[in-house]
């Protein structure tokens, strides 16, 4: 439905103007820099998370939160989904676009944080978050954006390596206590939401782009009741 979403394009190949970015202007310039760096950063295949997931859903309109290079969003729409894709880094949605259009697939994209972006809440059957640097802030708004987003009836799926969260701070500037992870979003869940999965497993990885390593998923899936 085009009305879920304020001023954004309809069509796989286009793009919001560059000044039309809404979010934090250090944490766009961070992505842009490392998908810069290299010419492909991920895979190219969906993640196996989604897939798995996502197999008994009948497609409607799903939103994927740090949408990448646009593997998984251009494997839902190709699977009948309705997909609005968001992403901080502008180098991405430029990568992820192109793919779109060589596949046919149509998406929106919506170049934003996701506390900041024009959704309209309670609009999507599913909202994904495969793997998403999402940063902690004391008013908790980029969980309560997750939350506030999926329909009732439609289903939040926020997956993320496991072990991460527990990991010390390290030299490079990575500290889990600065960034979301699936325990706090479980914890502001309340009877209006039912937990179907919270658990590790195995991780179903496409070979090949950074985070190949990883061996383990933590997967959270839960739907909205009301």
């Amino acid at each position: 439905m085009t009305d879920n979403i304020a001023a954004v394009p309809t069509v796989s190949d286009a793009l919001p103007p560059v000044d039309e970015y809404l979010g934090d202007p250090s944490v766009r310039a961070e992505w842009d820099s490392r998908y810069a760096d290299r010419q492909q950063l991920w895979s190219g295949r969906p993640n196996g998370a989604l897939v798995a997931e996502t197999a008994a859903l009948t497609p409607g309109r799903v939103l994927d939160v740090g949408c990448g290079e646009g593997a998984d969003a251009v494997w839902l729409a190709r699977g009948g989904w309705d997909v609005t894709a968001l992403e901080v880094s502008g180098v991405a949605l430029e990568r992820a676009a192109g793919h779109a259009r060589d596949a046919g697939a149509a998406v929106r994209w919506v170049h934003a944080g996701l506390a900041e972006a024009p959704l309209r809440p309670a609009s999507f059957d599913l909202v994904s978050a495969q793997y998403p640097a999402l940063l902690r802030t004391p008013d908790a708004a980029a969980e309560r954006a997750l939350l506030a987003a999926v329909a009732p009836g439609g289903v939040l799926l926020l997956v993320h390596h496991a072990g991460m969260d527990t990991r010390p701070a390290d030299d490079s500037g990575f500290d889990p206590a600065d960034y979301v992870w699936p325990s706090m979003v479980a914890a502001l869940l309340d009877d209006d939401w039912e937990i179907e999965v919270d658990e590790q497993r195995p991780r179903l990885a496409p070979e090949g782009g950074a985070g190949a390593h990883h061996t383990d998923d933590l997967v959270l899936r839960a739907r909205r009741l009301r």
